[in-house]
């Protein structure tokens, strides 16, 4: 899904003055999402580069959104929080493997609780994009081996995801209820070693890599 969006993004933009706002006929829609996403929509998007960005409201989650939003831009991954015009309905956060961005919505911002699990959630796909080798590709990989994730979330994220993106929504959302899981994850993309130096890879992940040249 994420991929269709990109691409209807991309074309959306095609057509569009490099420094005019793109005409959007239908807001909350893919249109305007794709556009938020590729960088043409600008209008109330805006980084997020410190949690105090994010409000006063954020404080008790401050130490890990603090060193959660400096790994991500260390790592050249940038958060952004943007008005609700531009997400489908009850969408509250996506992330890009074509940018390396992910975008929050402003609408749930007044519940610190839930947008740091958002938060939590959209990291972890930033982390799932740099087990794909690089995030300079848009692959993305699944990270925690079996059993890991709990059956519950397992089985939430098949009722909620189509068939194909269910390992790795399942491990997002398993990953959005640990205020250390995101984390630890985007400081091993920052870090010096290879993701897979960190968390040892899937066997499905390591064939992936070999065949790639990722992994030695």
């Amino acid at each position: 899904m994420k991929k269709i969006i990109l691409s209807l993004a991309i074309l959306a933009g095609i057509a569009t003055p490099a420094l005019a706002e793109p005409e959007i006929t239908r807001w909350k829609s893919y249109h305007s999402m794709g556009c938020m996403l590729v960088g043409d929509c600008k209008d109330g998007v805006t980084e997020v580069s410190r949690w105090e960005d994010l409000g006063p409201q954020y404080e008790p989650f401050k130490d890990e959104l603090g060193k959660l939003i400096s790994a991500a831009n260390k790592s050249g991954i940038k958060i952004f929080l943007a008005e609700d015009k531009y997400f489908v309905m009850l969408t509250r956060g996506l992330y890009s493997v074509a940018n390396n961005n992910f975008f929050l919505n402003k609408r749930y911002i007044d519940d610190p609780t839930m947008m740091t699990k958002v938060v939590r959630h959209e990291g972890w796909h930033a982390v799932q994009d740099c087990m794909a080798g690089t995030l300079d590709n848009t692959f993305t990989a699944v990270v925690l081996q079996d059993g890991v994730v709990p059956d519950w979330i397992y089985r939430g994220a098949e009722r909620s995801y189509p068939e194909n993106a269910v390992p790795y929504e399942a491990e997002a959302m398993f990953a959005a209820f640990d205020d250390q899981l995101t984390l630890k994850g985007l400081e091993a993309c920052a870090g010096d070693k290879p993701m897979w130096k960190v968390f040892p890879p899937t066997p499905m992940t390591k064939e992936w890599l070999i065949q790639e040249g990722f992994y030695k």
